[in-house]
């Protein structure tokens, strides 16, 4: 009898990815999707991928099938599902009459009424599968509806995110702390927060370490008003508040701009394409250059943190575009 390897979790989802049926978005019919809500189970396009970051995680969990770390129970729920046609036969049920999906190129506006009403109103369930907000429970007859009715199970108190128009997002890679300030008796436990809008992201803690490695990537929804990434570096408390160990402010204009000057990344050499000076009014302790590498639009820079008596931070960002 021959042995057979078993498959891991990653091969499973990019043959989940291949199947035909995904290869469009669920939401919109985007081909060549490259995010996913892996509580709910669809592959979806960037688009409407910003939509879903604005449900909430308790509503939709978007991961990035290139970009972000998976975990087989997350895997394992897609498989279950088994993608998009499987999970639009419970979602749209019953769609109303007059009721039509949006296109690739529909608005954000047309785009975000549609996935609220689809996953977080529920109006296009069978009806004996929709949550009421009684105390009867619903009884489900099997693990795959289950697993769909628990992630619309959501606390009363929770607060929703505003519907925001985005454009793209930002990748930030935090590679590294230099010479962070001591907050403890002779050491510090830092981690390094991010916050555009209400969107807040954070490392892990960096144990009794002055000069960090976290090389942790981040990610950011990037709305159409955008503003500066704030950044700040605190020391972790167990028994007291946080302490601050800096801050700065990273502006994303020169990036943003010369991606979108130059549009495909992918048509190009490596080469520069932009740069953000420094001055006496930035963080930055060099110039930092906005760069295609590899068909990618990225930017390397060093930060000098504000309101603190020494520290160092190297970033990358990564530009993403809604086209990619």
């Amino acid at each position: 009898m021959s042995l057979r390897r078993p498959v891991s979790s990653k091969r499973k989802l990019k043959d989940l990815l291949l199947k035909a049926d995904n290869r469009t978005c669920a939401d919109c019919s985007a081909p060549d999707p490259k995010w996913a809500s892996a509580n709910i189970g669809v592959f979806i396009c960037l688009k409407c991928c910003g939509v879903h970051r604005s449900l909430g995680t308790h509503i939709s969990k978007v991961l990035s099938v290139t970009l972000d770390d998976w975990s087989d129970d997350e895997i394992d729920a897609m498989v279950e599902v088994g993608g998009n046609t499987s999970a639009n036969s419970i979602y749209e049920a019953f769609l109303p009459e007059g009721v039509r999906k949006p296109g690739p190129d529909a608005g954000h506006e047309e785009r975000s009424k549609f996935i609220r009403s689809k996953y977080e109103l529920q109006e296009f369930l069978k009806p004996s599968l929709r949550i009421t907000s009684g105390k009867n429970t619903v009884s489900l007859s099997s693990s795959f509806s289950r697993k769909i009715m628990d992630s619309f199970r959501t606390n009363s108190s929770q607060n929703s995110v505003g519907l925001v128009e985005y454009i793209g997002m930002l990748k930030v890679k935090v590679v590294k702390g230099t010479n962070l300030a001591i907050r403890d008796m002779m050491t510090s436990d830092p981690y390094v927060v991010l916050n555009l809008g209400t969107q807040t992201v954070q490392t892990t803690v960096a144990r009794s370490n002055l000069n960090p490695v976290w090389n942790e990537e981040l990610m950011l929804s990037v709305p159409h008003d955008f503003r500066p990434v704030k950044l700040q570096v605190f020391d972790h408390d167990t028994f007291s508040a946080d302490d601050i160990m800096g801050e700065a402010e990273i502006d994303i204009q020169p990036l943003i701009t010369s991606a979108i000057t130059y549009g495909d990344p992918e048509k190009f050499g490596n080469m520069q394409i932009g740069k953000w000076l420094k001055s006496h009014d930035n963080a930055l302790i060099d110039d930092s250059t906005v760069n295609i590498v590899d068909g990618k639009v990225k930017q390397e820079m060093v930060l000098k943190l504000q309101n603190v008596e020494s520290g160092e931070l190297e970033l990358e960002l990564e530009w993403i575009s809604l086209d990619q």
